[in-house]
């Protein structure tokens, strides 16, 4: 069975963290990958977000429904299961995580699903990752992780897995 991660994370300052050099996101995506051998594939705004978190939020506000990727995933038929992994923005995974997984084909998958939050928990993440991944087994049960703790979560992430 092949595993593949999408999955976006932001560094510089974050809500509750402050400067990071890594954002909270990837710290898990490579948990995951360390225990499963997942391939990874980080979504990449077109347009960097500015570092300050308040400017990166309403960025990321405007951004909804329109948010441009540098690299695009187009086939995914070599994997069996896909992790999605994001940060929460306005109450589900950021914009760019949408446009990543736009036009591809997940029937016959296994979708999981990660995010990291100060607070909202999975929010509406849950909801938009079943109607984005049509023909996939959506495991509803994803996972929420304070991006506070994201560096030290590599057991809560063994467990979920």
């Amino acid at each position: 069975m092949k595993s593949l991660i999408i999955y976006f994370s932001r560094a510089d300052e974050n809500y509750a963290v402050g400067y990071i050099d890594k954002g909270n996101t990837e710290y898990v995506a490579e948990f995951v990958q360390e225990l499963t051998g997942a391939d990874m594939f980080k979504v990449e705004p077109a347009v960097p977000y500015a570092a300050d978190y308040r400017t990166c939020i309403e960025e990321a506000k405007q951004r909804i429904g329109n948010a441009p990727i540098k690299d695009k995933l187009t086939d995914i038929s070599a994997y069996d299961t896909v992790f999605i992994m994001s940060p929460i923005y306005w109450g589900t995974y950021a914009p760019e995580l949408e446009t990543a997984l736009e036009g591809l084909d997940f029937t016959g998958k296994t979708v999981r699903f990660i995010c990291t939050h100060e607070g909202s928990g999975l929010s509406g993440m849950p909801a938009d990752v079943k109607r984005m991944c049509k023909g996939a087994n959506v495991d509803t049960k994803g996972l929420a992780i304070k991006g506070s703790q994201a560096k030290n979560s590599k057991k809560t992430v063994e467990e979920w897995l």
